[in-house]
């Protein structure tokens, strides 16, 4: 089995997973949500925006196309650590299973961040703070088509990814989940790793974020 359809595999078996976490989190009835030092949260985000990219193919643009629009789902457990602040583990699921089974290419960008908080309103906090990950991409280059003759040969390209995030959290003392909207904004350099021509370049992008949060402490 190529690595490319392990990937696809345990992708999907992660979706699954995280599906099920999130619907046991929201069977009971609602509860006051509050955020507490040890708080443990369970979330899904809905992450839309655009990236400059001369490095990986944009399935969403033409050919030469040096960059384009860029789309995810990701799960994320979101632990309390201290008064205001937690530390958050997100896997993007959207993508890996997509690009798996639609275009036979890998594109995998999980991150680790802290968030920190403060009061603006009696129903909205403000929270930011900064994101490290890892991109990890099978597939051609920006040049490449979908199918057929244009499409290129595929490489595997790898590296970090440093971003932040700035949102605000408008709360819901009397339900199951609150609800957060911001900016992710990032860069990833990319190097390629055993690849003919070399590939290397920074991906620079921005996403706007929708962040479902579940409380899963009784």
């Amino acid at each position: 089995m190529s690595l490319l359809r392990r990937w696809e595999r345990q992708s999907c078996r992660l979706t699954v997973a995280c599906l099920i976490a999130a619907g046991v989190v929201a069977i009971p009835a609602s509860e006051a949500w509050a955020q507490t030092s040890d708080a443990l949260i369970l979330g899904v985000k809905l992450q839309a925006g655009g990236r400059w990219d001369r490095v990986r193919m944009c399935v969403g643009s033409p050919p030469g196309a040096e960059g384009g629009p860029a789309f995810d789902i990701s799960f994320f457990v979101e632990k309390g650590i201290a008064e205001e602040r937690t530390f958050i583990v997100d896997v993007p699921v959207m993508r890996p299973i997509l690009f798996g089974a639609a275009f036979d290419m890998l594109q995998l960008e999980p991150a680790v961040g802290f968030n920190f908080r403060g009061r603006l309103s009696d129903d909205i906090d403000w929270v930011g703070g900064p994101r490290l990950g890892v991109t990890l991409h099978y597939g051609p280059d920006y040049r490449s088509g979908l199918s057929g003759e244009e499409r290129l040969p595929s490489f595997f390209a790898l590296g970090p990814r440093f971003g932040g995030y700035l949102g605000l959290d408008f709360l819901r003392p009397d339900e199951v989940f609150n609800f957060q909207l911001g900016l992710h904004p990032y860069l990833s350099p990319l190097i390629a790793v055993d690849d003919p021509e070399h590939h290397s370049g920074t991906v620079a992008g921005g996403m706007l974020e929708g962040v479902f949060r579940f409380t899963a402490d009784p």
